[in-house]
């Protein structure tokens, strides 16, 4: 049984953690893509000579060239620049836009039948870029963000409560970005909503940290953003497809017509395994969660209407 090939398109912070997870949890072969000469060589060699401690029986390689991904059975894309403190994502998108681009071309020359997870940023913008450029199937192109989001608020629930995070479930929908909407209506811990066990002033203050968590990230490192969370929340996707898992998770995934929406990507509950996006769910939202969901719709649609491909 041959493994299969997973490629990281970025070396950087966040591409080299997801070398590190994939190989390690021997979710497959891994190769790591960067246009910078040797760092994904020397990441690589790094990452598989600590293969044996871990006891990980895969191929870890660093390339270059597009042609290194070829035949790649998963790609998860991480190039383009990182934020800055006073930056919003959105402010990276006419250069991280070329790279998309570039990435794009490159993915679908060499690697035409695989399941792409998209992490750069602007994330919808940037997951909707690959999709148009590339022509790839929407089941096939996704972007990672909703998991993360929920990762960050289920994290602060269950400080707040002195809980095991592993109990605390979440659902951020909507746009990856400030007008993100983290649905506390639809947040429990082992079943029981949070709403019985927080006061609303605290979950108030926990939906906006989570809002501006990845800031505050930005904020305190200073010279670049948040890569581990980002990272193993890519990992978690990666799993479910490859392991066919049919995880529900909050995905940007291509609407058309599910809540309304047609022709973007945004951050909605869906099933993922081995066909990728397999279906989007449909969660009720009452009037003040419709009312952040469309707000955030209208977001990503003034972003994707200033794209020019």
């Amino acid at each position: 049984m041959t493994r299969p090939k997973i490629a990281m398109i970025g070396a950087g912070n966040i591409g080299g953690v997801l070398a590190e997870q994939a190989a390690y949890r021997e979710l497959g072969d891994v190769v790591l893509f960067d246009v910078v000469e040797g760092m994904p060589q020397g990441k690589a060699l790094d990452m598989a000579e600590g293969a044996p401690i871990a006891g990980a029986d895969v191929s870890i390689t660093g390339v270059n060239d597009y042609s290194g991904i070829a035949g790649a059975d998963l790609v998860i894309i991480t190039a383009g620049l990182a934020r800055k403190p006073g930056m919003s994502r959105d402010d990276l998108l006419n250069t991280n836009l070329a790279i998309m681009k570039q990435v794009a071309e490159g993915v679908r020359d060499n690697a035409p039948d695989a399941t792409v997870i998209v992490v750069s940023n602007p994330l919808d913008a940037m997951v909707y870029t690959f999709k148009e450029v590339s022509g790839f199937p929407k089941n096939r192109v996704v972007g990672m963000a909703g998991v993360l989001d929920s990762a960050r608020f289920r994290a602060f629930v269950a400080w707040e409560l002195g809980v095991s995070v592993r109990d605390v479930t979440a659902m951020v929908l909507g746009g990856h970005g400030d007008t993100m909407v983290p649905l506390v209506r639809y947040c429990t811990v082992n079943g029981i909503p949070i709403t019985k066990l927080i006061d609303a002033d605290k979950i108030d203050a926990i939906v906006e940290r989570t809002k501006g968590a990845g800031g505050e990230v930005v904020g305190l490192l200073k010279t670049g953003s948040a890569f581990v969370s980002p990272a193993m929340s890519a990992i978690e996707m990666a799993e479910a497809i490859l392991r066919d898992q049919k995880r529900v998770l909050a995905c940007a995934c291509l609407c058309e017509g599910e809540y309304g929406v047609s022709g973007l990507y945004l951050g909605v509950p869906c099933v993922l395994g081995a066909g990728g996006v397999e279906r989007i769910i449909e969660l009720e939202l009452d009037e003040s969660e419709r009312k952040a969901f469309d707000a955030s719709v209208d977001h990503v649609r003034t972003l994707v209407d200033s794209i020019e491909l």
